[in-house]
């Protein structure tokens, strides 16, 4: 088999595992094996086409997974803003700045007082203005 074909399907397993369990950590790999299969086209010795997989696949980790990482996240916090904030919903346990949960599309998530203020009894509608994390941040309406 040629050293390029073997890095190609080196690539695409790297490819298939990261779809099925995303991790940010294989895609590295498919980066190297395609670097390498490239420059195998060319150059293909087993010993060298080896050590450039390797090093490309770690220099990846350390240089490209981060920047895919906040990029991801960025995008996540994006969707989440858009999908919640600003939205209108339910009071089922008394909101302060301490406790408290809210009601999204039949959904129960834990939610706070953005600021100071007297607890929001259950039954109340409050306004979503925020979050941190998976706590929501609430206002009366």
């Amino acid at each position: 088999m040629e050293l390029w074909a073997l890095y190609t399907i080196i690539s695409i397993v790297a490819v298939i595992i990261e779809l099925f369990a995303p991790s940010m950590f294989c895609i590295n790999f498919a980066i190297g094996g395609i670097i390498t299969a490239f420059v195998s086209i060319f150059w293909g010795n087993l010993g060298t086409s080896l050590l450039l997989f390797l090093l490309t696949s770690i220099l990846s980790i350390f240089l490209a997974r981060p920047l895919l990482l906040k990029l991801i996240q960025k995008d996540a916090k994006a969707d989440f803003k858009s999908q919640y904030v600003e939205k209108i919903v339910k009071v089922i346990e008394p909101v302060s700045t301490t406790k408290g949960a809210v009601s999204i599309y039949d959904e129960r998530w834990e939610a706070r007082l953005k600021y100071e203020g007297e607890e929001i009894p259950a039954g109340s509608d409050v306004k979503i203005v925020g979050h941190d994390s998976l706590i929501l941040f609430v206002e009366r309406v």
